[in-house]
């Protein structure tokens, strides 16, 4: 198997400055592997990728219910959100319905990925607190998810909790690799993360894009997830956000969620397959260009709507004067999984 391969070139002028190598997988909701470049089988941390199957048993267990959930609520669990007010708000209504507040968060702190949040914040001299942590949605889904079923909540993010248990079962399940085989690490917001390999992370996302042969259950809650995200995908992302711009492009088609060090899934529910990207060097700038070129070799985006997506597919570089200095350019071609048995 070959190690991971060139999927972006960074351009300065005429010249090729950087590249960002990685490796993907295509995936059917089989488990069959389709297409790939790089590694298909290299063990990659899913961070924020995981997020739509994190947010299973925020279903599963009766809280989306009981909490009465929006599609906009359950789209906000998956999120790895800007911090706009319109993510806080909801964040804070959620935990309202439950009896919390957002000091029962244990994502700790960043600063607001919009620049409009954390400037007004700075000048009306406000705490940044954790309601603002980009994991906020998911953690209260985690929290939520504790009070519906009665569990403790002070350490709800520890890898033994049940919450963090019925995680591990529902990210074995989805990816089918063991749960005493996955890697577990620590995320940014504290909470456990789950290596598994970049085939198997390929193949959660196909069963999340067509759940048809999964228990009733399960099949249920992943419609409700997948329908919450197309439907409200600006809780997901946000303002200038791939996420949110890509599943406003695909009109209700593909789910897609973005990692932290470069990694980014999609499901396409009119095909059933799922996509995963690594990028090697972790640099989150070259996974969006090479999402979408996936998707454009295997011709599941129109021309209009790579249009609609040209600034994260083809993003320009610019100096302090802001003046257009390069760009990054998606450079690899798929190769089909039959070659990897001949």
């Amino acid at each position: 198997m070959v190690e991971s391969t060139l999927l972006v070139n960074v351009t300065r002028g005429n010249v090729i400055e950087s590249i960002h190598k990685g490796n993907v997988a295509v995936v059917d909701a089989k488990g069959q592997l389709l297409y790939y470049a790089g590694n298909p089988k290299k063990i990659v941390f899913a961070r924020s990728s995981m997020k739509p199957i994190q947010a299973i048993p925020v279903v599963e267990t009766g809280a989306a219910d009981h909490y009465d959930f929006s599609d906009a609520d359950l789209s906000l669990c998956c999120a790895s959100h800007n911090g706009e007010k319109m993510h806080t708000d909801r964040v804070l209504a959620i935990l309202g319905k439950a009896g919390l507040g957002d000091t029962s968060l244990k994502c700790g702190t960043h600063p607001p990925r919009w620049p409009d949040t954390y400037k007004e914040l700075i000048l009306q001299g406000k705490e940044v607190t954790p309601l603002y942590n980009n994991c906020s949605g998911k953690h209260t889904g985690m929290l939520i998810t504790a009070k519906q079923m009665n569990e403790p909540l002070e350490n709800y993010y520890s890898f033994n909790h049940p919450v963090q248990q019925r995680i591990l079962a529902a990210v074995s399940e989805m990816t089918e690799y063991p749960n005493d085989q996955i890697e577990i690490g620590i995320d940014g917001c504290g909470v456990p993360v789950h290596g598994v390999p970049l085939e198997n992370l390929a193949h959660g996302y196909a069963k999340l894009a067509r759940p048809d042969e999964l228990p009733e259950k399960r099949r249920n809650a992943i419609r409700r997830i997948t329908k919450a995200m197309v439907t409200a995908p600006e809780m997901v992302g946000g303002t200038d956000r791939f996420c949110t711009d890509f599943m406003k492009a695909g009109k209700g088609r593909f789910i897609g969620k973005a990692g932290a060090e470069g990694v980014y899934c999609i499901g396409d529910l009119e095909k059933g397959i799922g996509i995963a990207v690594k990028i090697e060097d972790g640099d989150g700038r070259a996974a969006y260009p090479a999402a979408v070129e996936v998707l454009k070799q295997l011709n599941l985006l129109s021309e209009q709507q790579i249009e609609l997506l040209i600034n994260h597919y083809r993003p320009k570089l610019h100096n302090c004067r802001e003046e257009e200095i390069g760009e990054l350019v998606a450079d690899f071609k798929l190769q089909s999984a039959t070659s990897l048995l001949s």
